[in-house]
């Protein structure tokens, strides 16, 4: 019988920690992980190994202290790496050829939530079949391991996890950054000791803002969910550009010195640009979702680099990625992916990347985002009660072939169904907000009608 709920969401597995994600819920996750992705490693000499980092909310020591356990009941050496943003987490896993990475950590959500999220050798993402293959194994654990020399050991904490971290960063980005003013938001999380080191190491000035977690502040105001902060810090201390990162500094966002942000798109557009004229962007092509604004298509075809949209999600981005070579993807969420020195987004390597293409092109943030035009966005969430058979309403059809044909080729329409509830998001874009409101209040109505 297949499952209701499957426990893997969309990055890892998340929920109110304690409550829905609990440390018998870690231990068993590690007893399960550990059983599946070392089951091909069983017969080498060397013993299995797992890295665990977490960032700073107060949940993460009890579930990476129960994740531990669990992978130690099942023959895996353990080495806790302390907080460490998810991006780091990935490049460790591969640093040290540790067999599995585990991240503790619910990203931008709430202090109270937790999440984890498993990396295999390499420090790539698990697919899916793999994560239910781990969900299955949870159901039937034997509740006994190995004894005696073949339980796993656990390392409390690598002495030299964030230095390994920082020389990747500055060997990735080498370009000298003097002369540029950064305000860093670190959202009281991963990133908070990593970010502002990395980007003075690179020559910067830092003024570092909510980096002082205490286990209970994470997210809280703060971060790239609440860019009103950054956006006055910036233009506070006459900064000449703003970073905003999440809870796991997998995310960037930007504020350019008048205060105004810049999004994922944004960036996505710079940096692209700049490795199209330094023959880095292969097949000149960016990777970006459905929900990047139109702008950035319009942008990038001016520019003549071909743009190739995924699902919304950063796995479907990374697939692309992955299946046409390609060196730039990303979301407007500000979640960016470089393959070339990173498995996954990395909100400081972002960070560093357009602070290096400031420095190169001797260009203002505000300058170099010039290159798109955000086009106004509207997007409404309509309840439903059958998010199933919304898309096949011929009344639903008919409204979108009418709204497509009033905006012709200076807008468009995204109709898609809400992963965790029951709504149904409708989107439109077009050059003038007024118009993309009228449309997009028609298209509502039509959708809650069915």
């Amino acid at each position: 019988m297949k499952r209701m709920t499957r426990l893997f969401g969309t990055d890892g597995v998340r929920g109110l920690a304690n409550e829905a994600l609990t440390a018998s819920m870690a231990l068993k996750l590690g007893a399960a992980a550990a059983t599946v992705l070392t089951k091909d490693r069983r017969s080498e000499s060397r013993r299995p190994t797992a890295l665990i980092g977490r960032d700073p909310r107060v949940s993460g020591e009890m579930l990476a202290a129960a994740m531990a356990a669990g992978m130690a009941s099942k023959g895996v050496d353990v080495l806790r790496v302390g907080v460490i943003p998810t991006p780091g987490l990935a490049f460790l896993t591969d640093d040290y050829g540790a067999d599995i990475g585990v991240m503790i950590s619910a990203s931008h959500n709430p202090m109270p939530d937790n999440g984890i999220k498993f990396f295999s050798a390499g420090g790539k993402k698990l697919p899916d079949d793999v994560e239910d293959e781990i969900e299955a194994a949870m159901a039937q654990l034997d509740e006994t391991g190995p004894t005696g020399t073949g339980i796993g050991r656990v390392i409390e904490e690598a002495p030299d996890a964030q230095e390994r971290y920082l020389a990747h960063l500055k060997e990735a980005v080498s370009t000298d950054l003097s002369g540029i003013k950064v305000v860093v938001d670190c959202a009281n999380g991963a990133a908070s000791q990593v970010a502002p080191k990395a980007y003075a190491a690179a020559g910067a000035e830092v003024v570092a803002i909510f980096n002082k977690p205490n286990a209970f502040n994470i997210n809280d105001g703060s971060g790239s969910t609440h860019m009103e902060q950054i956006q006055e810090a910036v233009v506070e201390h006459g900064a000449d550009i703003g970073l905003a990162h999440d809870g796991d500094a997998d995310r960037c966002l930007a504020v350019d010195a008048e205060g105004n942000i810049v999004d994922g798109d944004q960036i996505m557009a710079i940096l692209a640009t700049g490795m199209k004229e330094r023959n880095a962007l292969h097949d000149n092509t960016l990777v970006a979702t459905v929900m990047s604004n139109l702008g950035l298509k319009l942008a990038m075809a001016e520019q003549g680099i071909e743009l190739k949209e995924t699902a919304v999600g950063d796995r479907y981005v990374l697939e692309e990625l992955g299946r046409g070579d390609y060196s730039l993807g990303g979301e407007q969420s500000g979640h960016l992916v470089i393959p070339a020195h990173a498995t996954t987004g990395d909100g400081t390597l972002t960070g560093l990347s357009l602070m290096a293409r400031m420095a190169e092109s001797g260009k203002s943030l505000a300058e170099l985002a010039g290159v798109m035009k955000v086009l106004p966005q509207v997007l409404i969430n309509v309840p439903v009660s059958n998010k199933g058979k919304i898309m096949d309403a011929v009344e639903v059809q008919e409204a979108i072939r009418e709204a497509e044909a009033e905006l012709g080729s200076s807008g468009r329409v995204l109709l898609r169904p809400s992963g965790t509830e029951e709504l149904f998001r409708v989107m439109v874009e077009a050059a003038d907000e007024e118009q993309a409101r009228k449309v997009a209040g028609a298209l509502a109505a039509v959708v809650a009608a069915v």
